[in-house]
């Protein structure tokens, strides 16, 4: 019995010390993974929007073959991600726009072009939903609808940013007809992913592509 209770007295345990320390060198390897993990995070989320940006490719070429035109009428052309709204974090399309050719305008409306649902200077306008309410997303979109919502972000303020309120993205990042004379267009994608950066004319995720396929990461948003 006495074997057993010097034995015990010899067990050795772990000093304030040291587990300070080791406190110290778990609080240092967070510091240091949090941060990577969050940037792993958004660039994951920015695949999203260059899916989104290629689709938006796919249709203005479709549309060109067909027309020999550009157009901001995104749902007209078949691109319509709206019932999918609150599963995206990137507001997607053109919302700012210069008037349209008049000669090439009306030979498209000669090959076929409905006027009134893709007319020559289309009103810029974003998809419903304006509010949360997801039956919103079920509200058909009409024909010459422009640009389209996110309705998922990060941090507080994404309602407030390219979030669901009736608050057009960056006119610089989402969309801009650059020059139909040559046949150009340069259409956008703007999105919350990280909440540091949720001001939509600083320091939001904004990227661009154009009619060559080109594609711009105009702010990272990380």
């Amino acid at each position: 019995m006495k074997t057993f209770f010097r034995s015990l007295k010899r067990q050795d345990g772990f000093t304030l010390v040291e587990l300070m320390v080791v406190v110290a060198i778990i609080g240092l390897l967070s510091a240091v993974a949090i941060p990577n993990f969050r940037k792993y995070q958004a660039k994951a989320k920015m695949s999203e929007a260059k899916l989104q940006l290629s689709s938006v490719y796919t249709a203005e070429t479709a549309f060109f073959s067909d027309f020999n035109i550009y157009h901001n009428c995104l749902a007209y052309m078949g691109y319509n991600p709206h019932r999918e709204v609150f599963n995206r974090y990137y507001a997607i399309g053109f919302n700012a726009a210069t008037a349209i050719d008049g000669t090439a305008w009306n030979a498209a409306v000669n090959s076929g072009l409905l006027a009134a649902s893709c007319p020559q200077n289309n009103t810029v306008t974003a998809a419903l939903p304006a509010t949360n309410n997801p039956a919103d997303s079920q509200v058909a979109v009409p024909t010459n609808q422009t640009w389209f919502r996110a309705g998922k972000g990060v941090g507080n303020q994404i309602a407030a940013t390219v979030g669901y309120l009736p608050v057009a993205p960056n006119a610089t990042a989402v969309g801009t007809m650059v020059d139909q004379n040559a046949m150009t267009f340069t259409a956008g994608a703007g999105g919350v992913i990280d909440g540091d950066n949720t001001s939509p004319t600083t320091n939001t995720s904004q990227l661009t592509i154009n009619e060559q396929k080109v594609m711009t990461v105009v702010r990272n948003g990380f």
